[in-house]
């Protein structure tokens, strides 16, 4: 199970990541359980939210299209009720919260899982 992804994104993710790489640049994501769509991944220019202790590096996810890896943040606490998932990145209409960077552009990333093994 050592290769199976922990963090994957669909071909429409993957798409709205290329575009908001070409109008922001480098960019991570932070999953923290919190206030504001806490089932949601939040989208943030590279370095912009920052992480420590009680975060952890899921993945490095590589995008076609997009020069440096997209690293994809989660906290520990969530971790802990999410570990035994495969975490995919999807992408629905409609306006998430304010602060990820798809905002604008009536659509939101969404997580959906699967069990690891699965």
């Amino acid at each position: 199970m050592t290769d199976v992804p922990r963090v994957e994104l669909t071909d429409a993710a993957a798409e709205l990541v290329r575009r908001l790489h070409e109008a922001h640049g480098p960019l991570m994501f932070h999953q923290s359980g919190g206030c504001c769509d806490g089932s949601a991944p939040m989208c943030y220019l590279a370095g912009e939210f920052r992480t420590g202790a009680s975060d952890i590096l899921l993945a490095d996810l590589t995008v076609r299209g997009v020069a440096e890896p997209v690293s994809f943040w989660m906290s520990k606490s969530q971790y802990e009720v999410w570990s035994h998932t495969r975490l995919i990145v999807d992408v629905v209409e409609g306006r998430g919260s304010g602060f990820s960077l798809e905002a604008p552009e009536g659509v939101r990333f969404l997580i959906r899982s699967r069990l690891v093994g699965t």
